[in-house]
């Protein structure tokens, strides 16, 4: 989901975790919806949702994917400092 400039949060997690609720199960309510600046994509464009799971579980980004495989590498930083915030990993790689 992207928010559009200026929406707010909140709200838009507080409509998102009702629609999740609703139309899949309550099971599937994520704990914590985190607002990022942009996606991290490879170069041709795929989401990296694996490298992502990794880098919060602990594993240094530059495990986790190569930089040069990266769109834009400084989308994993707001990971990186989750995972920080949450004991993670504790390199920015």
């Amino acid at each position: 989901m992207t928010l559009a400039d200026g929406a707010d949060i909140d709200a838009a997690a507080t409509r998102l975790t009702a629609v999740i609720r609703s139309e899949l199960s309550p099971r599937h309510v994520p704990d914590r919806i985190v607002a990022v600046p942009a996606i991290p994509r490879t170069l041709n464009g795929k989401k990296c949702e694996v490298p992502v799971k990794r880098i919060l579980a602990g594993m240094p980004v530059d495990q986790a994917v190569a930089a040069g495989a990266l769109a834009e590498p400084r989308a994993m930083d707001p990971f990186v400092e989750f995972a920080r915030e949450l004991g993670g990993s504790e390199q920015p790689g």
